[in-house]
């Protein structure tokens, strides 16, 4: 491994097992007029030669290029997480044997990899209360470091109640949930089918986004105030807006139109948010997001496959940043949010 100053943990790095793979290959197949699909079908049904990224190929292979890639790169640890749209598009039972044969899969190769793998557990929203129990095994059995899920689940938002029982599973086992991108919802999505903005460009952030503003809006957090939540790529650029959040969200708490909250928008977003850095290498956004959020609440990610590796080290040792925050942004942050255990270097 290149000799580098910092520990350095990417904690937004995608992969896949061949059964649900082969699930998303047959629902790439079928009718469907899920936004999704452009992604689903361009990596999982591609014809021979036509995943010009071999996505699927870096996603399914653990221990092989993706440790060559680590090893000559100097990335230490791999934070891994079932890629978007994860078991979302299935049925709940589909769904729930999936998703329990990917976090055993996950465990596996961590235990083989203990130093250089760490992972989040998935789950079926699509059954919330067999999703909890999954997540209570995927800590304290598979001893796994936090969650993932890809969003909204049938255009659907976890401040609906039913969601609940997920989220109180989260802040009794203290372990932060990932909430990643996947394509607008259904009622949203019709802007976004043209000009390819539906994804990483722009629909995958704004989606997000959207879903973080609804869980503060909503009052969720003061039901469930340790509750903390991650968001990649910058934050989905939530926190660019809390100034104007906070002034409509009093005015319409004054008219009573909306849940009354304990804090102002800005405040649940200080405590109960952590952001990633994963496939946005901007010095600006970076300083205004440390600026207003504190060094405490950001870590570094790559976004492996779907990112190249190279710039994403280059850009994180070339941030005019001091030794003590870049300890922070690389590994201290992350060993802290995800429980990872300290190593020295």
């Amino acid at each position: 491994m290149a000799d580098h100053k910092f520990r350095r943990i990417a904690t937004e790095e995608a992969f896949t097992i061949h059964e649900v793979a082969e699930a998303l290959r047959g629902v790439a197949r079928a009718p469907g007029n899920s936004i999704d699909l452009t992604l689903v079908r361009n990596i999982y049904d591609a014809p021979p030669g036509r995943d010009l990224n071999n996505f699927l190929s870096r996603l399914l292979d653990l221990e092989g290029e993706r440790l060559a890639v680590m090893d000559e790169l100097g990335v230490d640890m791999h934070v891994l997480s079932l890629t978007s749209p994860g078991v979302q598009m299935f049925d709940a039972d589909t769904a729930t044997t999936l998703v329990e044969r990917a976090n055993d899969r996950l465990a596996e190769v961590i235990a083989r990899h203990p130093t250089r793998f760490a992972g989040l557990c998935g789950f079926a929203p699509q059954s919330p209360k067999r999703a909890a129990k999954e997540m209570e095994r995927g800590i304290r059995d598979l001893k796994l470091n936090g969650f993932i899920v890809n969003s909204h689940t049938n255009s659907e938002y976890l401040d609906d109640p039913k969601f609940w029982p997920i989220l109180e599973a989260a802040e009794a086992l203290d372990r932060t949930l990932y909430i990643h991108p996947r394509g607008p919802s259904d009622g949203m999505d019709k802007p976004f089918r043209d000009y390819m903005i539906h994804g990483a460009m722009w629909g995958y952030g704004l989606e997000v986004g959207t879903h973080a503003v609804r869980l503060i809006c909503s009052g969720l957090f003061d039901r469930f105030p340790k509750l903390r939540i991650c968001l990649g790529h910058m934050g989905e650029g939530v926190h660019f807006m809390l100034w104007r959040i906070d002034f409509m969200n009093t005015a319409a708490q004054r008219g009573g139109r909306v849940p009354r909250l304990q804090m102002k928008p800005s405040e649940y977003f200080k405590r109960n948010f952590v952001i990633t850095t994963s496939g946005m290498e901007s010095d600006l956004a970076l300083d205004f997001s440390l600026k207003t959020l504190g060094s405490d609440n950001v870590l570094w990610a790559i976004d492996y496959p779907y990112q190249p590796t190279a710039p994403a080290v280059a850009w994180m040792d070339a941030v005019p940043a001091s030794d003590e925050i870049k300890h922070k942004l690389y590994h201290g942050n992350a060993e802290r949010v995800f429980h990872i255990a300290p190593q020295d270097r």
